[in-house]
């Protein structure tokens, strides 16, 4: 078997050179985007050595304690961020506890199916394998739940009109609200059914390039992408629906009336 290739600093920073290409393209066009690339690029590395660091440590002491710890700090961040990209949100708790628990929920879940399972490491909460998948995991789930719920709030109000006339008509909420359902559902799962689409043929997905560039065989390589990729649509069907039937719940209450004093914008 073919070793890595181990990479020196001066071969990132020759990488890196390319965004400043980037940020003149921004700077030529006036597009105002060289700032937050600059931000962005540093927030990358900066959490990235970090990662790389509090790994190390997990791997030498695999404790499910600490394990633990960093899957509810991941969590967190996760629920954060599904929160941050909604121009509309819930108000109090569930503005950021909805994304966190609907990722959290769909995303172990699948994790301890997939260790207990496939995987099966030695012990089953080795950091080495439950953090990584878990990352993936979590990263695809918040994508499909944070478009789920924008699509779904975004819905609500525009047919607002309609969904009051319908339970005016004696729906009930969920029947009410059934098109704005389907519609922020179908808008949470494009991304990853156009990534199933593409992977192959058009792109090869970054797990199973890493596992080739470190020299693992490629059909061996091909089938810990299917694996993922599997876990991965999974996942985030699971945790999108939570989202999105629970923001639906949020929406109404027990006398089936509409409630979108319950929504705030940014």
């Amino acid at each position: 078997m073919i070793g890595y290739v181990v990479l020196d600093y001066s071969d990132i920073a020759l990488a890196a050179l390319l965004l400043v290409v980037n940020g003149a393209l921004s700077i030529r066009l006036k597009l105002g985007l060289e700032r937050q690339l600059l931000i962005a690029s540093v927030r990358m590395v900066v959490q990235l050595f970090m990662v790389g660091l509090v790994l190390k440590a997990l791997f030498a002491i695999v404790s499910p304690w600490l394990t633990g710890l960093v899957v509810l700090v991941m969590v967190s961040f996760a629920g954060y961020e599904v929160y941050a990209r909604q121009d509309r949100h819930l108000s109090g708790i569930w503005s950021w506890g909805l994304g966190a628990v609907s990722i959290a929920l769909a995303a172990v879940f699948v994790t301890a199916v997939a260790l207990g399972s496939a995987i099966q490491p030695d012990p089953w909460y080795h950091p080495q394998y439950a953090i990584p998948l878990l990352g993936m995991l979590l990263g695809n789930t918040l994508t499909g739940v944070a478009l789920g719920l924008e699509r779904l709030f975004s819905a609500v109000v525009r047919e607002r009109v309609a969904i009051e006339a319908r339970l005016l008509l004696g729906a009930t909420s969920r029947e009410a609200l059934h098109n704005c359902i389907v519609e922020a559902m179908r808008a949470g799962m494009i991304p990853i059914i156009n990534a199933m689409a593409a992977t192959g043929l058009v792109a090869l997905p970054g797990m199973m390039t890493g596992q080739i560039l470190a020299g693992v065989e490629p059909i061996e390589a091909v089938k810990y992408q299917l694996l993922v990729m599997f876990l991965i649509a999974g996942g985030t069907a699971m945790g999108l629906g939570f989202a999105v039937l629970g923001g639906a719940h949020l929406l109404s209450d027990g006398r089936h009336r509409l409630r979108l004093d319950r929504l705030r914008s940014r």
